[in-house]
């Protein structure tokens, strides 16, 4: 009974996680990778929120470091102090993606220009 509880809070507390995480739809313009780093150039379809462009970088050969197409993809950030990368980091999602159970593109550093 115990770890069934346990279970359950831990869904619960995932759930607030999501639920308090900023997302935006974003275009990822180009990728290219640079001395083993991805680089990947994005435009906010919501400049508004913040820079109308910016930078995600990731280490090449890290788990969930992926070279998007480009296209439309939906960026979740990452409360403070989570993901990978010593910096604001972020999820990318496909914008058809149901953010609870989809499986994420890849896990970046955001990077202001």
């Amino acid at each position: 009974m115990l770890i069934q509880q346990i279970i359950l809070l831990l869904c619960f507390w995932n759930a607030l996680q999501l639920n308090a995480q900023d997302k935006s739809l974003i275009t990822v313009r180009d990728s290219e990778v640079n001395n083993g780093v991805v680089i990947v150039t994005v435009h906010s379809t919501n400049p508004t929120e913040g820079k109308a462009s910016f930078a995600l970088h990731c280490n090449k050969g890290m788990h969930d470091c992926t070279i998007p197409e480009p296209g439309s993809y939906v960026m979740v950030r990452l409360p403070k102090n989570y993901g990978m990368y010593d910096c604001a980091n972020v999820h990318l999602y496909l914008p058809s993606s149901d953010l609870e159970t989809g499986k994420k593109i890849g896990e970046y550093c955001l990077v202001d220009r």
